[in-house]
């Protein structure tokens, strides 16, 4: 970001407590200002923010105690440095850069870990479910039924991807289509959500879904375009919604009985015009927001809050990073990287 960059961070009172009473910290990606920040909180449980430069930032899944991160072209894994127990400069976690793949520019979206340690991500810009390679910009493992051949084309926006038992089970895209960029023209109704075991849809007629998400057996998403977070009733097919929210919504992980979900403003271009969500957020006095909320699902109530204003308007993906205080991570733009060494067990 340019030096003199404004960015305003505003928060309810009760997160730092929340984070604390859950035990946990949250990461979170910008694509628009290429930026990972690491949201934590100080012993007096005063909020702790901490921000590293990657380009483009978006796709992020914490497994165990590494970060997975899509880029621009690259996907990283970021591994916490810190023996347990260890604290450096106030900071319990330490993620650190060790290991990139180099893809190529596929619009990497949703990534996760499976129980057999495979990285699985979404390929959105040859409409597909692929993984790592060490010889190959990725392997193709899924696509949709109507997808007729792999091609650097984003025909259908597919965006997101769910884990069952450690597998990828689910997935969700913005519009049947078949031809280059098709999926804009069915960005109101055209959403589905795919069973990958089966190839077959389980859920039809959403606005934009994004970042499926499997907690105690129930299918969670966001239905980007009318800003609503649900659950899927896989037996009628049904979205079942829970929440509205004022902002372009990607972004989500479960704690709990609560849902963090990530919030962007809208931008001034097609793709936002004509939703939903702008129906909803000018019936109800709202002016889209970027940030963060914390929405507990059993009742639907919004319980807290954090708000970005200024240079940052678009979130991407969130992660929960369980039994972390307050972490740090050391980025790629300064010499801070090369004078930072550890040694492993022989």
């Amino acid at each position: 970001m340019p030096s003199d960059a404004r960015l305003e961070i505003l928060s309810s009172r009760g997160l730092p407590g929340w984070l604390a009473d859950h035990d946990t910290s949250l990461a979170f990606t910008t694509y628009q200002a290429g930026k990972l920040f690491l949201l934590g909180r100080h012993p007096d449980r005063r909020l702790s923010l901490f921000e590293r430069s990657f380009s483009r930032c978006m796709g992020l899944c914490a497994h165990h105690d590494s970060l997975w991160l899509s880029t621009l072209f690259q996907v990283w894994r970021l591994e916490n440095a810190l023996p347990a127990g260890h604290v450096q400069d106030g900071h319990d976690r330490l993620y650190i850069p060790r290991v990139a793949y180099t893809t190529g520019d596929l619009d990497v979206h949703d990534l996760a870990v499976t129980r057999d340690h495979q990285v699985v991500f979404v390929n959105t810009l040859f409409s597909c479910v692929a993984t790592l390679s060490e010889r190959a910009s990725f392997v193709p493992l899924w696509r949709p039924p109507f997808i007729s051949r792999l091609a650097a084309e984003d025909r259908c926006h597919l965006n997101g991807l769910a884990l069952e038992h450690g597998a990828p089970a689910f997935a969700t895209l913005v519009g049947r289509s078949d031809v280059a960029d098709g999926w804009r023209d069915h960005r109101r109704s055209g959403g589905c959500v795919y069973d990958l075991r089966t190839s077959e849809p389980v859920c039809e007629g959403l606005s934009m879904p994004h970042s499926p998400r499997l907690h105690d057996g129930r299918l969670w998403l966001l239905e980007a375009g009318s800003g609503q977070l649900g659950w899927v009733d896989r037996e009628r097919g049904r979205f079942e919604r829970v929440a509205f929210l004022p902002g372009y919504a990607r972004g989500l992980c479960i704690v709990g009985d609560h849902a963090v979900v990530g919030l962007s403003k809208l931008r001034r271009s097609r793709t936002f015009a004509d939703l939903e969500l702008g129906e909803q957020l000018s019936a109800r006095g709202a002016e889209p927001r970027c940030g963060l909320m914390v929405i507990d699902l059993r009742s639907g109530d919004a319980v807290h809050w954090l708000r970005l204003d200024g240079v940052v308007e678009e979130l991407y993906d969130v992660a929960a990073l369980p039994g972390v205080q307050r972490p740090m991570a050391l980025g790629l733009q300064s010499d801070e990287i090369q004078r930072t060494i550890t040694i492993g067990e022989p």
